[in-house]
């Protein structure tokens, strides 16, 4: 029997180019050939599932062995759904992302801005039955990148999503609402569709907001169809 939910193709426009020329670097590491068929084996075929078994989840971001990250907490919720509305069990969702002062715990990144022991800005959280994930962090801070004399990257927080094989990985940005940075930055901009740059914002949400605690938001995830959250390498 036919598909009663025919699959809805993307709107022309709503993925980011890979050659953007307003994101200088995109030139030099974009594909240049064609994409090789290649054929699936069994390797492919049942590959490493993604499983809190092996993957121990890690939802709190805002400490490091119980010391407190400098910054604003927040929390981060969403569901994972498919281009019909439903639900993605057992999807790993990694996070990285810059601390409260735009710096990441990483060796390549100079920035003129201090690191900060109690956070290390990388986690991993599993769906659950209804697509839910949920992680607690601080709201990180704006970063320049030397796309141009004065580039500043909005604040953000990145997205890496599993699904069943290693080979299944779909990567994103989570941004916030009334960032004055978004309207200027190439990567954001990138999406020609400004209805599917909405779906990268996150949106402040009392129910996630703890009292006296964190500012909640939530930011839900589309893997596919004309209604798909922008990628960066669909």
């Amino acid at each position: 029997m036919a598909d009663p939910i025919p699959y809805r193709p993307l709107a022309e426009g709503s993925q980011p180019p890979y050659d953007l020329p307003a994101y200088g670097s995109t030139h030099a590491r974009h594909p240049k050939a064609a994409p090789l068929r290649i054929p699936q084996t069994l390797t492919e075929v049942s590959a490493p599932r993604f499983a809190p078994t092996w993957y121990a989840p890690h939802e709190d971001l805002s400490t490091v062995d119980g010391k407190a990250a400098l910054g604003e907490r927040i929390i981060v919720a969403g569901r994972v759904l498919d281009e019909n509305g439903r639900p993605v069990p057992d999807a790993m969702v990694e996070i990285w992302q810059a601390n409260a002062a735009g710096r990441y715990h990483h060796p390549r990144d100079q920035h003129d801005a201090p690191l900060d022991p109690n956070f290390l800005g990388r986690g991993r959280v599993f769906t659950d039955a209804e697509g839910n994930y949920r992680f607690t962090t601080v709201k990180p801070g704006a970063y320049p990148w030397r796309n141009h004399w004065n580039a500043w990257r909005p604040i953000h927080i990145h997205f890496g999503l599993h699904g069943a094989g290693f080979a299944q990985r779909l990567v994103t940005q989570m941004y916030f609402p009334g960032d004055p940075l978004l309207d200027l930055d190439p990567i954001y901009q990138g999406s020609g569709d400004a209805e599917a740059r909405s779906r990268l914002v996150a949106a402040f949400d009392l129910q996630v907001t703890q009292p006296e605690w964190a500012l909640g938001y939530r930011f839900d995830i589309v893997l596919r169809g004309r209604a798909a959250t922008p990628f960066e390498n669909a």
